[in-house]
């Protein structure tokens, strides 16, 4: 059983203890982070007015229910578990402006609209962070910000972690019993990186100590953001071999976005790769997409849009953007190749990372673009004119 699987049985084990014994938990009159009615509150969260607000693992929903009720904002407020989801419909089932929705956090993420603000009250530990964040960044409208808790030093006194890895904790039940969950319980530093690989810029970290003294229990509230705009990073310094001295990058495009996949090094990259002796531009765009996606397009569905010479760190690249206008099936992961994960990325929440290379032939594509990246030449090719049929 995988640890999300786990935590999964336990929370709805959980919601139907509680179900059962008739749990009644008091309305909060404020947003408690450190669960001991000290520290920061919904200051943190900044204005919230007109925003589009994500409360992630709400439980029974009592914060985004204050939230609503006090400051007039519309919520989603998202739980994986059916039986804590159960407990909050019955109790604010009917309070307008709050949306209950019952899904897997990540599975919600992918397929939701923007968020200005997200906010999860010490749910993050129980998700893989490697399958929560990157999720988290995709959801996040660009300038929208990111705040959660997160254990850091347990009833037992264990401290973080070093490596992202699950550990066992425990969950204790009103009136007795215990139930056995895994968390990410990670330090500070490792969130920091986790959120940088992801995209996100971290802002600052508030510690949250139990009051007494006796008491080892501590928790961190991260607070985090996306940058407005997407940066671009180079995949390496190193001059190319003679005969990758000119390279392709393609466009495909649909309702659900742009095709990207992420590299070995990291950085996210259109499809695309260099010219092999003898062979055409658009047979190059072909055959790199069908090498690196599996996809299968015609060089009559390649439009070229120009070339782009560019000098980054003293590394002369000269790329030809491409459009694929047409193509069969869908992107997969293909064996031996160096790009994989292939997704359809939304063009208004393109991810941070982006291939010097890639992210300059996004905006010779589209110039509105909100992409960041040295500065290329850029040639374009004169456009065909339509033949009569």
């Amino acid at each position: 059983m995988t640890p999300e699987t786990a935590n999964a049985t336990a929370w709805q084990r959980y919601g139907s203890h509680h179900l059962q014994r008739g749990t009644t938990t008091p309305e909060v009159d404020r947003i408690d982070w450190g669960w001991w009615n000290t520290g920061p509150g919904a200051e943190v969260l900044g204005d919230l007015a007109g925003k589009r607000v994500l409360d992630l693992g709400c439980g029974v929903a009592r914060h985004a229910a204050h939230l609503v009720r006090e400051y007039g904002v519309t919520i989603d407020a998202v739980d994986a578990s059916p039986t804590q989801h159960r407990r909050a419909r019955e109790r604010y089932g009917d309070l307008p402006g709050l949306n209950l929705i019952q899904a897997d956090a990540v599975e919600h993420l992918d397929t939701t609209d923007p968020y200005d603000v997200i906010y999860a009250m010490n749910t993050f530990p129980y998700i893989d962070p490697h399958r929560l964040l990157p999720a988290v960044a995709r959801a996040l409208a660009p300038g929208g910000r990111l705040h959660f808790t997160a254990l850091h030093t347990d009833a037992a006194g264990h401290g973080p972690a070093s490596e992202v890895a699950a550990r066992p904790e425990t969950l204790h039940l009103a009136g007795g019993g215990t139930l056995a969950v895994r968390m990410w319980v990670l330090t500070p530093t490792l969130w920091e990186d986790l959120l940088v690989e992801h995209g996100l810029r971290l802002d600052q970290v508030d510690t949250l100590d139990a009051p007494d003294a006796g008491n080892p229990v501590s928790y961190r509230l991260f607070h985090a953001h996306r940058p407005p705009r997407v940066t671009s990073r180079p995949r390496a310094a190193l001059p190319p071999v003679a005969h990758a001295a000119i390279g392709v990058g393609a466009v495909l495009h649909t309702p659900r976005g742009v095709l990207l996949g992420r590299h070995r090094r990291g950085t996210w990259e259109l499809p695309g790769g260099t010219v092999e002796p003898g062979e055409s531009l658009t047979g190059t765009v072909v055959r790199e997409v069908r090498e690196e996606t599996g996809l299968h397009a015609r060089p009559a569905d390649v439009r070229l849009l120009g070339t782009l010479l560019d000098d980054v760190q003293g590394v002369v690249r000269l790329t030809v953007a491409a459009e694929v206008t047409a193509w069969r099936g869908e992107p997969r992961d293909q064996p031996d190749e160096k790009l994989g994960d292939w997704r359809w990325w939304p063009l208004h929440r393109l991810p941070d990372g982006l291939f010097v290379c890639s992210a300059q032939v996004l905006t010779a594509w589209r110039s509105d673009l909100p992409v960041d990246h040295p500065p290329a030449h850029f040639t374009p090719y004169a456009v065909e004119p339509r033949r009569r049929p």
